[in-house]
């Protein structure tokens, strides 16, 4: 009898090992995953350059985070980037990762750099790439690797954007150099229901409120060096963008 309990012990004791160790190298393999997703997904929606420094998810606590992501500009553009955001934290339900749709309850994104380089009442690079994500063929979301299913769709109950800096470069301005503090962006229920949102949509979603707040700041900064009224700015801001701000 007690050989057998011994015999059970160990049993146990090199089960709770394997299932330690599986649960580690899952682990790093979902973090190398994430951040190679993230750096061959992302470029065919925005149409630019995306790097990833480091993605980390915990299973256990349902948290994760990315470190170094940068935004790339498009074409023609010569800053080095358009947006880099060095550390993104995230709460999610884990249980939805096998699911069909990921329900993420907050990302939360304080201080990332934002590089608006262009005119505000005409072209710059913010409003290509949304010009490119809208443009965007495949509506349903990329497909998932080695499968003919669409990417799982999102939710994302609480998405906050504090603190971000934009670094100003204008055209048509004597090339003025402006930095700029955006007022908070603060969303939520995004992708609320049974349908979720895929990552177009929400990419479209976070990107318009994003330009929207860059491009009214430059806006009214442009306007005070133009010589006229925040108002009338603002004006040719959205005749600029296509009556984005309608949108």
């Amino acid at each position: 009898m007690k050989k057998i309990k011994k015999i059970l012990a160990v049993s146990i004791i090199g089960l709770l090992a394997l299932i330690l160790i599986a649960t580690i190298v899952i682990g790093i393999n979902l973090d190398r995953i994430v951040k190679l997703s993230i750096e061959s997904v992302a470029p065919t929606i925005t149409q630019t350059p995306v790097t990833l420094d480091s993605a980390g998810i915990s299973l256990l606590t349902g948290s994760a985070s990315i470190k170094g992501l940068v935004v790339g500009n498009p074409p023609g553009y010569q800053t080095q980037s358009a947006i880099r955001i060095d550390k993104a934290a995230i709460s999610l339900s884990p249980g939805s990762l096998l699911s069909d749709k990921i329900v993420i309850r907050s990302i939360e994104i304080h201080a990332p750099e934002i590089t608006f380089e262009g005119n505000p009442f005409g072209a710059n690079n913010l409003a290509k790439i949304l010009d490119n994500v809208n443009g965007t063929p495949d509506t349903n979301g990329p497909i998932r690797p080695g499968t003919n299913k669409p990417a799982k769709k999102l939710e994302v109950d609480d998405f906050l954007l504090a603190g971000a800096k934009v670094h100003v470069q204008l055209t048509g301005f004597a090339n003025k150099e402006l930095d700029l503090t955006l007022p908070d962006i603060h969303l939520v229920d995004l992708g609320e229901g049974n349908g979720g949102v895929t990552v177009v949509e929400l990419t479209q979603k976070v990107l318009r409120e994003v330009i929207h707040s860059t491009v009214k700041a430059v806006g009214k900064a442009a306007g005070n060096l133009s010589g006229k009224t925040v108002g009338k700015g603002v004006d040719k801001i959205k005749s600029g963008l296509g009556g984005f701000f309608g949108k």
